[in-house]
């Protein structure tokens, strides 16, 4: 399910840049599309996040899997886990928000959130891949 988490999270990041692009070339309607796709991707991340660290914990007691002690790349990782969940809190209310002013209409309130919303969305969403990455495929193959 993490390769899941993660690939649900590389959508939203690319379908967040594909709608950024068309908004900036005025394809309005594509930008609609593409923006509701990437928060799309994004419910379902959460979704499948929440459901796979209930089921772990009940199958484990652990909810989480621990980051081995590697020395200065476990720091990097818990740097970007850090900044990662610090930022993911905040872009839930403010995706909905933007969503919703920019479906009503609201374009002069849309822009002035979407300006602050993509880039920690775009983050958090890369940042995802990146614990994924990290946790998954590098920490396995430095403990050898």
């Amino acid at each position: 399910m993490p390769s899941i988490n993660a690939a649900l999270n590389a959508t939203a990041a690319g379908l967040l840049a594909a709608g950024y692009v068309a908004i900036r070339r005025r394809r309005i309607e594509v930008h609609k599309r593409l923006m509701l796709g990437a928060f799309l991707a994004s419910v379902l991340f959460l979704a499948c996040y929440v459901t796979y660290h209930v089921l772990r914990q009940r199958a484990t007691g652990s909810a989480h899997t621990r980051f081995p002690d590697l020395g200065a790349v476990r720091t990097v990782y818990l740097g970007l886990l850090f900044t990662h969940l610090v930022l993911a809190v905040p872009v839930v209310p403010m995706a909905i928000i933007t969503l919703l002013r920019g479906w009503r209409g609201r374009l002069d309130r849309h822009v002035r959130i979407a300006r602050w919303t993509l880039p920690i969305w775009l983050y958090v969403s890369l940042t995802g891949v990146l614990v994924y990455v990290m946790l998954y495929h590098v920490a396995p193959r430095l403990q050898g």
